[in-house]
């Protein structure tokens, strides 16, 4: 009786164990959309072959079909998809922080960590605005909206002064433009296989604190001697 009822404990629990068909589902997505990311990171999306993709997730060919109708229907999902992971990623290490300023440098350091982690994405967002237009506009709405969102917080707290509410996507837009530029310099010229120096976090918060945040230090005037 006793094995009897192990038996159908172990059962039951396999049961509710197993993936359901849902889930599977989104598994296979999630495996088809990696699989692309590398695949387009290494060899870009000209040479980035439906056979070539299949093979990297693991799954046949005609499985491929199950959830794209074709290979540009996978590229126009494929950014949009890494760029969620992103913002997930980078919000997640921001909102340890306890106001603006340190939810900035976190979520500045949390970008480059994520490239790190993430080295396809770069050329998946440089190559998509010619090869998936529609899917790098929905990435830079995407980034941005979440830039805009954060500043209007931060305006509303009166942490950011001497700007309108009009003037915020362009500060937003600002931002984007030296995190892709400065993970250029620091991120893709170097294989993405060194830390992001401390002297760079260091000079971005400097210009966010005394020019976005609020007017530099007067600096200390000297004594007269005697």
């Amino acid at each position: 009786m006793a094995t009897s009822t192990s038996t159908a404990l172990t059962t039951l629990i396999r049961r509710r164990n197993k993936p359901t068909r849902a889930q599977k589902v989104e598994r296979t997505r999630a495996a088809l959309l990696d699989a692309a990311a590398q695949v387009v990171g290494d060899v870009g999306y000209v040479e980035a072959s439906i056979t070539a993709i299949t093979a990297r997730a693991g799954v046949g060919q005609g499985t491929f079909y199950n959830y794209f109708d074709s290979r540009q229907e996978l590229f126009d999902q494929l950014l949009p998809a890494i760029s969620q992971q992103m913002l997930d990623f980078i919000k997640q290490r921001g909102d340890a922080a306890g106001e603006e300023q340190q939810r900035e440098e976190l979520s500045f350091r949390a970008f480059f960590d994520f490239l790190s982690e993430h080295p396809e994405f770069f050329r998946v967002m440089y190559e998509a605005e010619i090869f998936a237009p529609q899917a790098y506009e929905q990435h830079t709405e995407m980034v941005l909206n979440g830039f805009v969102r954060i500043l209007t917080k931060a305006r509303s707290k009166g942490e950011i002064k001497g700007y309108d509410a009009a003037q915020i996507e362009a500060l937003g837009l600002i931002l984007m433009g030296a995190r892709h530029y400065l993970c250029q310099r620091y991120g893709r010229q170097t294989g993405w296989k060194e830390r992001l120096p401390e002297k760079v976090v260091s000079a971005y918060m400097r210009l966010l604190r005394h020019g976005l945040y609020g007017a530099a230090p007067e600096p200390a005037r000297k004594r007269n001697a005697g």
